[in-house]
């Protein structure tokens, strides 16, 4: 499955093209393209899918779903190691 995950910016490389950003996902840290939301700044949260910020997300809804995708294994499932979580599924250790 893909979601699109919110995440905090907490870097913008403004010399690449196209526009990118290290944006946080509760922990884990990823590159993203900024294209569609240019003037995002550090600090703010986005929206991300497939490697694409897609729009802003107010901090109290970003923290809220991460904290729900979190309770529910999505972050894991989604960024997690895929080996062991198969491994976890199949039931072998």
């Amino acid at each position: 499955m893909c979601l699109a995950v919110p995440g905090k910016v907490v870097a913008i490389d403004d010399s690449a093209d196209p526009l990118t950003g290290l944006i946080d996902f509760g922990g884990v840290q990823k590159q993203a393209c900024l294209e569609y939301v240019p003037d995002v700044t550090v600090g703010e949260y986005v929206i991300v899918h497939v490697g694409f910020a897609l729009q802003r997300l107010d901090e109290e809804s970003a923290l809220a779903s991460l904290k729900l995708f979190e309770e529910l294994g999505l972050l894991e499932e989604e960024f997690g190691d895929a080996w062991e979580q198969a491994a976890k599924e199949a039931g072998t250790p």
